[in-house]
């Protein structure tokens, strides 16, 4: 008998093939006996009304397993809102590079079925913690799995902020932002900013500066056990935002500070059994494979 008999699905429903790919997904499962839950917008948007519906915070209540049909970003908002629940997640790709949601659609009744079976790789990745705290009081908070940004929000101009790392000033700078990321996070919007690549088992954590206004600034590796701190410069002409993920935005004054901490839940991410990481690159990011001998 398998060990996930209560499963949860969340979808982004972008297109017919979309649409297809659920309903697929939820006729193998009902050939398993799985105890199937919903999530509401699916629910809604698909007129699925045979099964119990949850949101996407509570889902995870009732459920021994999430499955995200969608793209990472779909992963990234479940793992936000199930963190608390320590239920594994795993993902049948609808989006673009799909680095998390590594099923593909016409695989997904040989693929689920290996992990019904527990044939599976199942690997803990980190979130982030972050506040805006103004004179003492935290006035926003937000969590993310692959980056909490620094940035201007809508308007082109630098913005000026301190760095601290346990409590250590580390710099000053002027810049379009900061990107925290995580390892998860790694071969995101940090990639674009000139970040490293981070293997998914480290526990570290990179500092990507943004378009910073000297030559000498670089990303920086730290243990993700640290304590990350910015101040928002007095001399700022905006308002710096802080977006968790690319999903959640708080705005910012001067003065305000923003601290970033390691989550204390881990998500439990689920891969095929065949899944490598490197192999994943290579696929994605368009390396190149074994020489011809």
């Amino acid at each position: 008998m398998s060990q996930f008999t209560r499963i949860g699905l969340i979808g982004r429903l972008s297109s017919d093939k979309a649409h297809y790919t659920i309903r697929r997904l939820i006729n193998f499962l009902q050939t398993q006996d799985i105890e199937i839950f919903i999530e509401s917008d699916l629910a809604e948007n698909l007129g699925l009304v045979e099964f119990p519906v949850f949101d996407e915070q509570n889902l995870g209540a009732h459920c021994d397993l999430v499955i995200v049909i969608g793209g990472d970003g779909s992963l990234l908002g479940a793992a936000r809102a199930t963190a608390a629940y320590n239920i594994p997640l795993l993902g049948v790709n609808r989006g673009r590079l799909g680095f998390l949601t590594d099923i593909m659609p016409d695989e997904i009744e040989s693929k689920v079925a290996k992990v019904l079976e527990g044939d599976y790789i199942s690997e803990e990745r980190f979130l982030l913690d972050m506040t805006v705290c103004r004179a003492g009081r935290v006035i926003a908070s937000g969590d993310a799995l692959n980056d909490v940004v620094l940035h201007p929000g809508r308007y082109i101009r630098m913005i000026e902020f301190e760095l601290y790392v346990d409590d250590q000033f580390v710099y000053s700078q002027r810049s379009d932002g900061l990107i925290v990321s995580t390892p998860t996070g790694s071969t995101a919007y940090a990639l674009s900013g000139g970040g490293p690549l981070m293997h998914p088992k480290l526990n570290a954590i990179v500092l990507v500066p943004l378009n910073a206004h000297t030559l000498t600034s670089r990303p920086i590796v730290i243990s993700s056990d640290s304590k990350i701190m910015l101040v928002i410069g007095e001399e700022n002409s905006t308002f710096p935002h802080v977006t968790c993920d690319g999903q959640t935005h708080s705005v910012t004054e001067p003065g305000d500070e923003v601290h970033i901490v390691r989550k204390p839940q881990p998500l439990n991410l689920i891969h095929p059994s065949d899944h490598n990481f490197y192999e994943t690159c290579r696929t994605k990011l368009g390396w190149a494979s074994h020489l011809t001998r």
